[in-house]
């Protein structure tokens, strides 16, 4: 893993898509009526819904999804974002987590039993079949009354200014239409000295890496997703999102521009993945 500081310069790409499968900045840069619904441009106001239906269609193998898009690595990759977090063991007062787009409760739980049941975590997801999941997770292993389920959109929390003392979200903020005002929303809940911490899926930087990834994504993730899931729909969908995602240094100047300092990002497994680090100062 290598950590980054961010320099708020603007990443030079070339004209062409990537080694990556990657599409260039200006390309991928929504307008004020249109967002990125995968390789597909659709009105800004359709893409939650699109981005909805697909969701509804893998909850219930969320995890299986998760293992084809990352060969098992996810898994690792959620352990370090919330090593990153360190949530503490002994305090007066839980710590006060807020994941976002976090339904199924991967992260809620992570954070909680490493911290030793001193955190509080709100799950907060758009789709009801996700949080459908995370709450049947919730009873069975007997956290239901340290992890809260509440639907809603990460563009309008519903939370008041200053509540949390971190934000989380892991592999969710590219399937926001409005991923400005998603940061927007994340650095008005948290408190002052809140931290922001998002793991998603990343430009690959390692050379002969980067093919293999890109072939391993576009030829091999929608066929597991018809084997495993008897669709390939919603996994050619999530494939496309991760190339259309802003690479590592751009999307840390748009955590900056949300006001928030001391912006840094680490790269996992050679950039498949980062954890984007920011804090509310």
């Amino acid at each position: 893993m290598t950590q980054h500081p961010s320099s708020g310069a603007a990443e030079s790409r070339p004209d062409a898509v990537s080694a990556a499968g990657r599409i260039p900045p200006e390309a991928a840069e929504a307008t004020a009526e249109t967002a990125s619904f995968g390789f597909r441009d659709v009105p800004i106001g359709e893409k939650q819904g699109l981005v909805d239906e697909v969701f509804h269609r893998v909850a219930a193998r969320y995890d299986v999804m998760n293992d084809a898009m990352s060969g098992g690595l996810h898994r690792l990759w959620k352990d370090a974002m919330v090593s990153r977090l360190a949530p503490p063991r002994t305090t007066r007062k839980p710590l006060r987590v807020l994941d976002v787009a976090g339904g199924t409760g991967d992260i809620a739980f992570r954070i909680v039993e490493r911290a030793d049941g001193n955190a509080k975590v709100t799950v907060c997801d758009i789709n009801a079949s996700m949080l459908g999941v995370g709450r049947e997770r919730a009873e069975k292993r007997g956290l239901a009354g340290k992890v809260d389920f509440i639907e809603g959109n990460a563009e309008e929390l519903p939370f008041e200014r200053s509540t949390f003392d971190a934000y989380t979200i892991a592999f969710g903020i590219r399937n926001v239409p409005r991923i400005d005002k998603a940061l927007a929303e994340a650095y008005r809940v948290l408190k002052p000295g809140g931290r922001f911490l998002c793991l998603e899926f990343s430009a690959v930087d390692v050379p002969v890496l980067d093919r293999i990834y890109e072939t391993y994504s576009f030829k091999v993730i929608p066929v597991l997703g018809k084997l495993i899931a008897g669709d390939d729909e919603p996994y050619r969908y999530l494939v496309e999102s991760i190339a259309k995602f802003p690479p590592q240094e751009r999307f840390a100047g748009m955590i900056r521009a949300a006001g928030f300092e001391r912006v840094d990002y680490t790269n996992l497994t050679g950039g498949i993945a980062a954890i984007h680090s920011g804090w509310k100062i």
